[in-house]
């Protein structure tokens, strides 16, 4: 069976302003009802979160699956990621070529994964990692390079629901322009 999570990332968020905007964020998601301020224990893997509010069918797209979990809001340098599986190929922010990590029949290809997994590692530990592509031989900045299915996001503030039906274009809106007009990426994942 199993948890759900969608996970909203703020791509532009700087270690500087994150924990500003979580509370932004945090502030509009509580007076449009979407959750409670008040912490509870309702989220995996955390001792507390935002139980869902009053108003919580405002942010989704099918309103007969009541959420089961909450809202947790993560601050600091974090790899956002989709939890099981793995992503297939990235893809380079200068050629939009693709990295592809395995062939069509989703068997590995040797040695593509490496220069990704130790530049993922870098940027977790020091928030600084380039790839060189494949492709057309550039390197750029990790945090450029796009995933298969959204796979991984690097990034300052993440929004974590678990186990809330999906969520609609507009909520994901809000939430942006709550965050100031960044840049976000949605994330789904299942542990």
């Amino acid at each position: 069976m199993g948890n759900y999570f969608q996970t909203v990332v703020d791509l532009d968020a700087t270690p500087a302003d994150a924990r500003t905007l979580a509370d932004s964020g945090l502030d509009w998601l509580v007076r449009e009802g979407i959750v409670r301020a008040e912490l509870t224990d309702c989220v995996l893997g955390a001792p507390s979160g935002h139980p869902p509010g009053p108003s919580w069918a405002k942010a989704v797209d099918q309103e007969d699956w009541e959420p089961s979990g909450g809202l947790t809001i993560e601050t600091g340098r974090t790899v956002f990621h989709c939890g099981q599986g793995d992503p297939r190929f990235a893809v380079c922010p200068h050629c939009a070529g693709r990295a592809d990590f395995c062939t069509d029949r989703l068997e590995e290809i040797d040695g593509a994964w490496e220069p990704f997994g130790e530049a993922i590692n870098a940027w977790s530990d020091t928030g600084s990692a380039a790839v060189t592509c494949p492709r057309c031989r550039r390197t750029g900045d990790l945090t450029a390079w796009t995933w298969s299915d959204d796979y991984f996001a690097l990034g300052y503030l993440g929004f974590e629901f678990w186990d809330w039906p999906d969520f609609s274009p507009g909520f994901l809106e809000g939430l942006s322009r709550a965050l100031g007009g960044h840049r976000t990426v949605l994330m789904a994942g299942k542990l």
